[in-house]
């Protein structure tokens, strides 16, 4: 019953931007920091951000500052993506977990089943 679902993916033309959505049900997502991650295929999963809990705290992978901006409500975790490419193309994953500067998967332990976003002109 308890469930996270990712929202908001779709194509999108090169230079255009994306707001995805994680919204919990079942479960209180304030409880939890909230993860972002993106998979592409034939490659590894990719920390983008995450922001803990209360949402005083965010971090964000070195090579996702910039374009990349991650922020909260009590039940709804959300990123927003600006200035696309299509190296940006992949499955797009939000988690609950731990939040730290240095965070990455492994400390993420519930998952969504993930957006697509597909950059393309």
């Amino acid at each position: 019953q308890v469930q996270l679902v990712e929202s908001g993916g779709g194509l999108v033309q090169p230079g255009g931007s994306l707001r995805l959505a994680c919204e919990a049900s079942g479960f209180s997502l304030g409880s939890f920091a909230v993860g972002w991650f993106r998979q592409a295929p034939g490659k590894e999963r990719e920390a983008i951000s995450c922001i803990s809990s209360y949402g005083d705290l965010t971090f964000y992978a070195s090579s996702m500052k910039g374009r990349f901006t991650v922020s909260r409500d009590k039940n709804t975790g959300y990123l927003q993506i600006n200035t696309l490419k299509p190296e940006d193309t992949a499955v797009y994953y939000c988690a609950t977990g731990d939040c730290s500067s240095d965070f990455r998967a492994s400390d993420f332990h519930f998952w969504g089943p993930g957006t697509q976003v597909t950059v393309s002109s």
